[in-house]
């Protein structure tokens, strides 16, 4: 016998957390214990009009770009389009389930404008750096990039282009 969808009352109230939703091992927990953001409000104020109408969150932009940057997400308007439908990227953005994702030509100005005049990313970067140091997740010294004529070790069950053709 073919069953029927029971159609019912929705609920009045829903328990729901993030929190429980997000994995353990998912790379944005592990990014966020050495994303710290406390200073960002005050190395950004000069760039911002002491009136006027509220602007998005800086942290909520600077995390956005982060994700992006862990993701591969280069677009800015599939950025923003991702933090809406995700419910990692929204719990790491602080977001809740209905912030408002800020419109993908805010983010842009704010990232081609007050971001790249007041050299946070770069400040940003270093101090992150800092912390991954301290905690014993790097060694401080410089990253050498391998170059494509060096066969390396190739995990991959095809080639790539760091192994050219012969994987391990």
């Amino acid at each position: 016998m073919m069953g029927e969808r029971q159609v019912q009352q929705d609920a009045l109230f829903y328990e729901f957390s993030l929190e429980r939703h997000v994995p353990e091992r998912h790379l944005l927990r592990s990014v966020d214990r050495f994303v710290e953001l406390d200073g960002l409000r005050r190395e950004l104020a000069p760039f911002y009009s002491a009136i006027g109408r509220p602007s998005i969150d800086p942290e909520l932009l600077i995390r956005m770009l982060i994700v992006g940057y862990c993701f591969g997400i280069r677009s800015e308007r599939r950025l923003c389009e991702e933090v809406h439908l995700n419910l990692a990227y929204r719990w790491f953005c602080r977001l809740g389930l209905d912030g408002a994702v800020p419109d993908h030509s805010t983010f842009s100005k704010n990232r081609h404008g007050r971001f790249r005049e007041s050299d946070l990313l770069r400040l940003l970067f270093e101090s992150v750096l800092q912390r991954c140091i301290a905690e014993g997740a790097g060694r401080g010294r410089r990253v050498r990039r391998r170059r494509q004529s060096d066969p390396g070790r190739c995990q991959r069950p095809h080639p790539c282009s760091g192994c050219r053709g012969s994987a391990a």
